[in-house]
């Protein structure tokens, strides 16, 4: 293994550049020594910085490029170089300030050029993480067997004591099993009971799931969530899907247990919705959505769901769960702050996927008799992000069991085509605009505006295609609200 990890030192990038400023007293520590180890492409360029003061550090890093200094007193600093940004530490510990709080604050930090590599080690969180490489020499530095767990694929607690302290590694943890299919050391299940999460601020709890939604098996941590606890004190939403039965006819999918509960389907959503962002190449935000959408879509059967004889026997029927799930997911996301994502409308667009998640199966079980309308209404609704409907729409029916798709199932594909042969995402924008209306002569102001928002219903709903039809219409449009022609 030593041999191998000497020649993989040219994977490390700029290592070159680190070790002729501080030869042997630099190491690359924590996620880029697992991936390096894992035969993976090093993501985080994390250094830590042997017997050389802060100061110092800074001074010799100063010419080469940009220096954001996270915290002068937990020796922490961003390095911009050639594009990327480095952070660059000298050797901590940490000790938790008063025992009853569960604070990320709640921390005193000594940083010491000085201090044992070994001990800044222990602090971390997994042993997989808590792993170094020596730039200069190639060699390994690893206390507590990370390399040995790497090996057996699994996620061990680096220093039990300390790992309750904060409780964001307690969600850490489902997200390392998720982003490496490693299974969760038992040790952290009994730990992970005692855990209080009320002092965890959301953004750090955010910050984790969109890390998760990255993902390529998502829905792994959210099963992760159940046995750590997560679920329950975090999410209760979704906790009691863990509890509610869904008819075993309709929805054969169980839990590991065989209960055929609401929570099996959601995770197999969630599975097939990233596969599918996956293969229709989504934007990051886009993917949020749709993944956030699936975990949600069902979080109001609960409330809404009653037997029913129907077909001979009784069935559960979960009528109007997606209007009133249309509030859930807006609480979900009041919950954890969840507004816009790099400009994107996430928030917006999670809600209105929950409420229509089910109107394209609807489309097409009504396919003989839907016209453009029942497609521009939808497109509308998503303000042109139709495809995100559709592929939430083929997660849920595919949610059964199946392995993930390939490829869009064929009533997906009908509904694309549909979508597109109706050009739907050009027919919601609007055709006849205010200024046509004045030229034409009718007056600004309310009434004016009244003729608009018709002629625009009128448009959805295909009465005409073209700005001229538009305008052809308007003086029938203004005849039948007012009276007269023109306002």
């Amino acid at each position: 293994m030593q041999e191998d990890l000497r020649i993989s030192l040219s994977k490390i990038p700029h290592r070159d550049f680190f070790v002729s400023l501080f030869g042997g007293d630099v190491f690359l520590v924590g996620g880029g020594v697992r991936d390096l180890l894992l035969g993976k492409e090093i993501k985080e360029i994390d250094l830590i910085i042997l017997h050389h003061p802060i100061d110092e550090i800074i001074e010799k890093l100063k010419p080469f490029g940009r220096i954001s200094l996270v915290g002068k007193s937990f020796a922490v600093l961003k390095f911009h170089y050639s594009g990327e940004i480095i952070e660059i530490s000298i050797p901590r510990k940490e000790k938790k300030a008063s025992p009853g709080s569960w604070s990320h604050k709640n921390f005193l930090v000594y940083a010491d050029p000085e201090l044992p590599l070994e001990e800044d080690l222990k602090r971390r969180d997994f042993t997989v993480n808590s792993m170094a490489l020596n730039l200069l020499s190639g060699e390994l530095v690893d206390p507590l067997g990370g390399r040995e767990d790497l090996k057996r694929g699994v996620l061990r607690m680096s220093n039990p004591g300390a790992f309750a302290d904060d409780p964001l590694r307690v969600i850490r943890a489902a997200r390392f099993a998720a982003k490496l299919n490693f299974k969760i050391d038992e040790e952290i299940y009994e730990r992970a009971k005692g855990v209080e999460f009320s002092e965890l601020p959301k953004e750090r709890i955010l910050e984790e799931l969109f890390k998760i939604n990255l993902t390529d098996h998502p829905e792994r941590a959210w099963e992760e969530f159940l046995p750590l606890t997560v679920l329950e004190k975090v999410f209760p939403s979704l906790y009691r899907l863990t509890f509610w039965i869904q008819d075993g006819i309709f929805h054969p999918e169980t839990d590991p247990f065989g209960n055929h509960t609401i929570w099996p389907h959601t995770l197999l959503t969630v599975m097939q919705a990233a596969n599918l962002a996956k293969l229709f190449s989504l934007r990051e935000p886009q993917r949020h959505a749709l993944l956030f959408a699936a975990l949600l879509h069902d979080v109001e059967k609960p409330s809404c769901s009653r037997w029913e004889w129907r077909g001979g026997r009784l069935v559960i029927r979960s009528l109007g769960h997606d209007v009133e799930g249309e509030r859930a997911a807006e609480a979900f996301c009041e919950s954890l702050g969840i507004f816009t994502y790099r400009g994107y409308p996430l928030r917006e667009r999670i809600i209105k996927l929950v409420r229509v998640h089910h109107r394209p199966s609807e489309i097409y079980n009504n396919r003989e008799e839907v016209t453009r309308r029942a497609f521009n209404r939808l497109a509308k609704e998503l303000e042109g992000e139709y495809l995100l409907a559709v592929l939430l729409d083929a997660a849920d029916r595919n949610a059964r069991g199946q392995a993930p798709l390939q490829d869009l199932d064929e009533v997906g594909k009908w509904l694309l085509r549909k979508f597109k042969e109706f050009n739907a995402e050009q027919a919601i924008k609007p055709l006849v605009m205010g200024r046509d209306l004045l030229a034409m002569g009718f007056k600004p102001g309310p009434k004016m505006g009244k003729v608009l928002r018709r002629l625009y219903e009128l448009q959805l709903d295909g009465a005409f295609t073209t700005k001229e039809e538009g305008l052809r219409l308007a003086p029938q449009v203004s005849r039948e609200i007012f009276g007269k022609e023109r306002v």
